[in-house]
């Protein structure tokens, strides 16, 4: 076998939608860890709060491959929608079944390392004071997010001053990401870049970099594309100019009349077989299955003092993609995931590099045609595919509909290079 002598970073990404601060944290991954060429491992059509994307996946990665990821590889529906901690450990299982990245660098508050693996190791070793402290403050009522965190703060008092640690949402995704290379024992290094600009959660634009909230915001407008020039790079805000109002911009509230179809279709035999969702929760939608509401209201109706809107919108997502717990459960527990579905890459050195060396260094299929995942060799890597196909198509469907286009074929769509 040929040696392979690249340096790879992996980034992990929903680019929902790609902007100015996306294509920075491309270009300062690959001067901070010196690495010839950027995998990015990218959600499809729908994200890890349990919405849909706001622009097709393939829009998505081609403006990701215009500003310096060299592949895009697609992370499976059943880990995109998910929780961060199986979004993440989904997301690092795929990187490292690659075989040939070194480095997996993502944005976090803190910037540091060091101050994020600690945290990571107690949640792995998960020590007694942490497990009992949790238990309690699950019992009384706290969500799980917030239990956690009083947990953690018990274990390790030193970051009681500064709880936003482990309470910041990209530390949090960070903290998911290695516990899952420790988990693994993955030879991939973790590394972190301060994040900069605007906060996650920020409604507002920023002078140096806007948050995805704020771009998603701002469309909700008719014809308000124009605002969002100066917050996207040129090449990206081409894109989005091509397909507004063609394809583009796609909100929850879109997949509305699908999700009360198919939560009709479901409440004979309640909703506690899919991911997310316990006896509590499936009795809590059917008492409100005949309420008016959209997608986001109905989010907004179910949500609790020990239930975040997040997790309830993950729920619904599960329920429209048919994700069940033993669907998950069968994927976590044997292999996680089963094949590598690219989908694009530049036709330089380094994409073609790191195309070649997947064929021969990879530990799973790799899928450059849709009609090559029916040829997977087993029964869960087929019924994981399928998940991605069904989500696509749906997707797809609710863009033909809204924008009264023909609807795309996901086996008929092709690779993209650049």
């Amino acid at each position: 076998m040929e040696e392979f002598d690249m340096k790879v970073t992996g980034i992990i990404a929903e680019y929902n939608p790609f902007h100015r601060g996306h294509a920075y944290h491309i270009e300062q991954a690959k001067k901070l860890t010196g690495a010839d060429a950027v995998v990015v491992v990218m959600s499809g059509d729908f994200t890890q709060r349990g919405t849909p994307a706001i622009m097709d996946k393939y829009a998505r990665a081609r403006m990701a491959l215009m500003n310096g990821a060299d592949v895009v590889i697609e992370l499976p529906s059943c880990y995109a929608c998910a929780s961060a901690e199986y979004f993440a450990d989904g997301a690092v299982a795929l990187l490292d079944s690659l075989g040939i990245v070194d480095t997996l660098c993502f944005g976090s508050e803190c910037g540091s390392i060091d101050m994020l693996r600690p945290i990571a190791q107690v949640l792995v070793d998960e020590p007694e004071a942490y497990k009992k402290t949790l238990k309690a403050e699950l019992a009384i009522g706290r969500s799980y997010p917030t239990a956690r965190n009083t947990a953690l703060v018990h274990c390790m008092p030193e970051f009681a001053a500064n709880e936003n640690i482990i309470g910041s949402p990209n530390n949090i995704l960070g903290i998911e990401y290695i516990k899952s290379i420790i988990r693994r024992g993955s030879k991939i290094k973790p590394v972190t870049i301060q994040r900069t600009g605007a906060d996650y959660h920020s409604y507002r634009f920023s002078n140096s970099f806007s948050s995805s909230l704020a771009l998603r915001q701002a469309l909700h407008t008719p014809g308000s594309l124009e605002l969002i020039r100066d917050q996207v790079p040129s090449n990206v805000y081409d894109i989005m100019a091509e397909n507004y109002e063609k394809t583009f911009p796609v909100f929850p509230r879109d997949f509305s009349a699908m999700l009360k179809y198919k939560l009709l279709v479901e409440e004979s035999r309640g909703y506690s077989r899919f991911v997310d969702i316990n006896e509590d929760l499936s009795d809590r939608i059917l008492k409100n299955l005949y309420k008016s509401y959209d997608y986001e209201s109905l989010c907004d109706i179910l949500k609790s003092k020990n239930v975040t809107y997040a997790r309830v919108s993950r729920m619904l997502c599960h329920i429209l993609l048919n994700l069940k717990k033993s669907d998950m459960y069968a994927y976590r527990n044997n292999g996680t995931v089963f094949y590598a579905r690219v989908l694009g890459f530049r036709e330089d050195i380094g994409g073609l590099g790191v195309m070649k060396a997947l064929h021969q260094y990879t530990s799973i299929p790799i899928i450059t045609k849709v009609s090559d995942g029916k040829e997977l060799a087993t029964d869960l890597a087929q019924r994981q595919f399928h998940h991605d196909i069904l989500a696509a198509h749906i997707y797809e469907s609710i863009i033909a509909d809204k924008y009264q286009t023909e609807m795309q074929n996901e086996y008929t769509r092709s690779i993209i290079k650049l």
